[in-house]
């Protein structure tokens, strides 16, 4: 199959990096920004958080689905991510510039509002990404493009803070929501005039969304994969909205959180290619598991940090950094695999409705990794903004490195066989090009 040229994959890559900008703040400095300036508290935090996502489990698949089954002159992907922007802008600015006094409620529209932004333009874009090609390795140069980019926009939200000398969440946080916005209208320019969309007929039976969810969940492989990626994902996710609290309180240098931030996506960027070999050699489904088992091993040190051990951390961050690279690039890889699978069963392409599931279960993580640390560290008596003793700062090392290892292991274990391999995906590419 013919080989997609820098033309085509550099501007369907583009947008990753605003969204990518977007993320850290949505992550990292939100909860911190909202939990300490606006008062809100750890646990309120990370109940509207969670509350948002749980919403997740009705919008995200009907945009999906509408996704799926739009026809336009502009084609399926495209309005979407068009109707975002809007969306977007009044969200991001609600969220990250709240006026004086602004609530839980306010909390909740706000990121409400940016949430819905976000998956009107993720699961076309996703979606598309898995339509550019049908082949098993061609698979892997999209999705290392896309995540590539995801990493150049963290590390440059990384940087951008570190080089206006910004520590606290609130300037960062503003700094960065302001650059995202600048970058976000030409790479989503490029996107929607440069990248070519396939076309697929639509189907004579339109089946209802809650019975093409049922056929959808009805793939073995594809529940397989799900579980492995939602545990995965809350995995990572509570390393990240401990990050600053860790840097903060166990290693009592919150100046270097930039740097050791800006070394663990560099490490995960340079990462990009050799689990793209990697997998070419062993599979997509091993080369993931010998990352998060890479990655596992990479967080146990943390246990054992105190104050001043700021260059042990900064090597960990190198270490789990490494395999942040297969964290983003090959399951969504194995995700165009399994879509193949269910065109072949159903007769549907239904891209967009997988990738709905994909990115909720995504953003289920990352809500329930908020919500599971922030609550836990309140039960412990952990405080955000006073002193804190030896008990609280050892649940704030466990939650940080050692439930992400148990979660990982989990991951792995789902994982390990996965049943749809390079010859598995030819066979059924084969018998999709035989029917039509």
């Amino acid at each position: 199959m013919r080989r997609l040229g820098w033309s085509t994959l550099a501007p369907y890559a583009a947008p990753a990096l605003p969204l990518a900008i977007l993320g850290l703040p949505l992550n990292v400095y939100l909860p911190a920004f909202w939990a300490g300036p606006m008062a809100l508290g750890l646990g309120s935090v990370g109940l509207v958080l969670t509350l948002v996502r749980l919403l997740d489990v009705v919008v995200d698949p009907a945009i999906g689905r509408l996704s799926d089954r739009w026809r336009t002159r502009i084609g399926r992907r495209r309005p979407p991510i068009v109707m975002a922007v809007p969306i977007g802008l009044a969200g991001g600015a609600a969220l990250f510039f709240p006026p004086p006094g602004a609530g839980a409620v306010w909390l909740f529209a706000a990121y409400l509002a940016l949430t819905l932004a976000w998956s009107l333009i993720a699961l076309p874009w996703q979606a598309w990404g898995a339509e550019l090609s049908t082949d098993y390795n061609e698979r892997i140069r999209i999705t290392s493009w896309r995540e590539t980019g995801t990493l150049l926009g963290v590390v440059l939200s990384a940087v951008v803070p570190a080089a206006f000398g910004l520590s606290d969440p609130a300037s960062s946080l503003h700094v960065l929501t302001l650059l995202c916005a600048v970058l976000s209208l030409p790479t989503l320019l490029a996107l929607l005039t440069l990248v070519p969309e396939p076309q697929f007929a639509a189907p004579v039976e339109q089946p209802g969304l809650r019975e093409s969810l049922r056929t959808a969940l009805a793939n073995r492989p594809f529940r397989r994969l799900l579980a492995a990626w939602a545990v995965n994902g809350i995995a990572n996710g509570l390393p990240a909205v401990l990050f600053l609290l860790l840097c903060r309180f166990i290693l009592v240098d919150p100046a270097a959180s930039g740097p050791l931030l800006l070394a663990y996506f560099v490490a995960g960027i340079a990462s990009v290619p050799l689990w793209t070999l990697v997998a070419r050699r062993i599979g997509k489904h091993r080369a993931w598991c010998w990352a998060m088992l890479w990655t596992c091993a990479g967080f146990l040190p943390v246990l054992l940090l105190g104050p001043g051990d700021t260059w042990a951390f900064f090597a960990i961050c190198i270490a789990t950094g490494a395999g942040l690279g297969a964290d983003l690039a090959l399951p969504p890889a194995m995700q165009a695999d399994v879509i193949d699978l269910d065109t072949l069963e159903h007769g549907e392409p239904r891209a967009g409705l997988f990738f709905a599931a994909w990115t909720m279960a995504q953003k289920a993580g990352n809500g329930l990794s908020a919500g599971l640390a922030f609550g836990l560290l309140d039960l412990a008596g952990f405080s955000a903004e006073g002193a804190n003793g030896p008990p609280q700062l050892l649940s704030l090392a466990v939650l940080y490195c050692l439930v992400p290892v148990v979660l990982k292991l989990v991951a792995v274990t789902l994982v390990w066989n996965f049943p749809i391999d390079a010859a598995e995906q030819s066979r059924i590419r084969l018998a999709l090009d035989a029917r039509k």
